[in-house]
């Protein structure tokens, strides 16, 4: 690593007048106390403690026409590894791996491992929270034009296993067939852009096929929209909409997302008062057709409380989510306090047991972050989360404890190492 490291600083640095070399890092613990994180605790269960630590190392190289880019990434629990070893337990691989190529001065192809990261990553993020992130294996098309105030990415992926050796030059009866739980076998999107007068608006449509047998890919569109106002004033307004379509396991899809926020600046704190409804399924609903909205590829963590009990972990299943919230973020010198309320409803009617109603209030979720910077590439951020459950939510989960919290410290170290 020494040696290849070395060779390419030396390569680069001889063709100065060239090109662009910059070397950076990223070092990320974070401590969490868990106590009732993503669902509800059980009266015997004990709280967890433990140290996740990312580690990056970042190459970015730029050369007239062509941008590449590869991270390394490091994912592992503290203590996993004992003091002595020869092999290790801790996830090292590939973050990124990508080549941006400009074909003239308004598109450009880019082909690789990469983030898909949209509007405000409801449905298409990089979920950077996560120490692993969430990346693709895709080919996009991409086209900006500055003086028109416009861009438009038009992106293909197509995944297959690799259970075989060469798996291309293998024909047989199952030589086709994708196994990877949880991922797209293939897919295509297209995002587009535009900013307007006092308005930022964007259009996205998304195609994936999931392989669901051993002859058969089924495949689910989602198609939304997005829009934030920019103007200067002391209200500013931000909606979006979602609608999933498609099949799965034979079974038709008709779900949706709609949400919207409206932020006032006051002369201490802006103030953001929004509502965002989830589609579920009726608990009493026997038909076969799915009704819960899946925000399949988006940086969930940013939505719906920190605590994760959305569309992470256990996901509510098909019970849908309303999320009615009240958010703001005190600047304190340097430093800045964030403060997140939230109450949640279900997204459909549910039973009980014996077929009752249940309440539609799931629970109240308050978050508290506070963040400060020691210097420009390192800072600290300290969050605690609690949320207290229903009984509605207690018995959609099978849980006990209605009180239920997450305490995390995270020290995020970002240093540029060398700069051609």
């Amino acid at each position: 690593m020494k040696t290849l490291l070395f060779s390419v600083l030396a390569l680069l640095v001889s063709n100065t007048l060239f090109a662009q070399f910059e070397l950076s890092a990223e070092v990320r613990p974070r401590t969490e106390v868990r106590d009732g994180f993503k669902t509800p605790a059980n009266e015997e269960d004990k709280a967890a403690f433990f140290t996740e630590q990312r580690t990056r190392l970042n190459f970015d190289y730029k050369e007239d026409q062509l941008n590449f880019r590869v991270s390394l990434q490091d994912i592992r629990i503290w203590g996993e590894n004992s003091q002595i070893f020869k092999e290790e337990d801790g996830n090292t691989f590939l973050s990124e791996a990508y080549v941006s190529y400009a074909v003239s001065p308004k598109s450009s192809f880019k082909a690789g491992r990469q983030i898909l990261s949209y509007d405000n990553q409801r449905f298409l993020g990089g979920l950077e929270w996560a120490q692993q992130g969430r990346r693709h294996d895709a080919l996009i098309y991409q086209l900006k034009d500055a003086e028109n105030a416009t861009a438009l990415d038009i992106g293909v992926a197509f995944n297959s296993d690799d259970d075989v050796p060469e798996p291309a030059n293998v024909q047989s009866p199952t030589a086709d067939f994708y196994s990877v739980n949880g991922n797209y076998k293939n897919m295509q999107f297209a995002h587009y852009n535009k900013q307007l007068q006092n308005l930022n608006l964007s259009l996205l449509a998304l195609n994936a096929g999931y392989q669901t047998s051993e002859t058969n890919v089924d495949y689910k569109q989602t198609v939304g929209l997005f829009a934030k106002t920019t103007t200067e004033g002391k209200w500013q307004f931000s909606g979006d909409a979602y609608y999933q379509m498609g099949e799965l396991n034979n079974n038709e899809i008709k779900a949706y997302l709609i949400g919207g926020n409206a932020t006032y600046t006051t002369s201490l704190t802006p103030l953001t008062f929004g509502v965002e409804y989830i589609s579920g399924k009726d608990g009493d609903d026997t038909s076969s057709t799915i009704k819960h909205f899946s925000p399949d590829f988006g940086t969930n963590h940013a939505h719906n409380g920190y605590m994760d009990y959305f569309f992470v972990g256990p996901s509510n299943g098909s019970v849908g989510v309303l999320d009615t919230y009240l958010k703001t973020k005190f600047p304190i010198k340097k430093s800045s306090l964030q403060a997140n309320l939230h109450q949640f409803f279900t997204g459909s009617t549910q039973l009980n047991t014996i077929g009752d109603e249940l309440n539609k209030a799931m629970g109240t979720e308050l978050d508290l972050v506070y963040g400060t910077s020691l210097r420009k590439d390192v800072s600290i951020n300290v969050g605690y989360s609690t949320l207290l459950a229903t009984d509605t939510l207690l018995a959609l989960r099978n849980k006990e404890e209605s009180f239920n919290q997450w305490g995390w410290l995270m020290i995020t170290a970002k240093p540029t190492l060398f700069k051609n």
